[in-house]
């Protein structure tokens, strides 16, 4: 596989997708979904702009860093293996995980401190991808491993990832579904019911952001792939309805600041506490 162009600049190919789903939300969505509040726009903006510029490079560097510390001798250990190999590694050792750490900030509390941001947008839309705490992704154990795996030698095989991975939690947000087109051909029904069990779509991820359970379509103990829904499949958290749900938004939770949101613990503020009756989300 020719990766030159890709490896050369994979942030850019990234952004261009990212921009691209934006303008079809624009085009297709913008008129029949909430556009949120200024909150939401701070949030947003703030969230995604510490990712992009602070968190993810400084990661990326720090891990391989630490690993040329520890093992010099294993700069570009892996730079041999087959490709289809390194990417299998990226799938286990980045999707993978960050489906186990999704899965753990939804039953620890002080975890889901860190990624109710992301939950809290009352709209499925691409812009709230990199909607999370500005410490989520710098606890993320898949960036980390990912820049051990680049130190290691499969930087080629990790921008192909990359493009892949967004370009899938991309669609998968988007609050253009997408996958009801899909479900409509008869000819494709077999290839669908494979798919929507293989990666993320508007359909499944959309349950897991619902705001209530009640409405038995949301799903949000469960659906935590981020690439592969095959995780959700078979760590037995998966649940397929291809619907959408009425609401989305955080259950049981009073609302906090956005300042809150983006920079909890540093920022605390005093909130009431939940009903007695209500059993928080993250709750299992």
């Amino acid at each position: 596989m020719n990766t030159t162009m890709l490896a050369n600049n994979p942030s850019a190919v990234v952004a261009g997708i990212f921009l691209a789903f934006i303008l079809l939300e624009l085009a297709c969505s913008a008129l029949r979904q909430s556009s949120g509040g200024k909150r939401d726009v701070l949030i947003e903006v703030i969230g995604s702009g510490i990712l992009v510029a602070i968190t993810f490079p400084a990661v990326m560097w720090l891990s391989g860093k630490l690993l040329s510390l520890v093992a010099p001798q294993m700069k570009d250990a892996l730079v041999a293996i087959p490709w289809a190999a390194g990417f299998v590694l990226f799938l286990l050792l980045d999707d993978m995980t960050q489906y186990w750490w999704h899965r753990l900030t939804h039953r620890v509390p002080a975890l889901y401190a860190l990624h109710r941001a992301h939950h809290s947008a009352p709209y499925m839309s691409v812009r709230i991808v990199y909607r999370n705490n500005s410490f989520y992704y710098l606890l993320m154990p898949g960036i980390w491993l990912s820049g051990m795996l680049i130190y290691l030698g499969l930087a080629p095989v990790y921008y192909v990832y990359l493009i892949i991975k967004m370009t899938v939690i991309f669609a998968a947000h988007s609050s253009v579904a997408w996958d009801d087109r899909l479900y409509g051909v008869r000819g494709l029904r077999p290839v669908v019911w494979l798919l929507e069990r293989i990666i993320s779509t508007p359909s499944t991820h959309s349950a897991h952001h619902g705001l209530t359970a009640e409405d038995g379509v949301t799903h949000y103990k469960g659906n935590f792939g981020n690439l592969l829904f095959l995780w959700d499949v078979l760590f037995g958290t998966a649940k397929i309805t291809r619907r959408r749900p009425p609401a989305y938004g955080i259950e049981h939770l009073s609302p906090i600041s956005w300042q809150e949101e983006l920079f909890w613990p540093v920022v605390r503020s005093r909130r009431t506490a939940p009903k007695a009756s209500a059993q928080p989300e993250v709750t299992q």
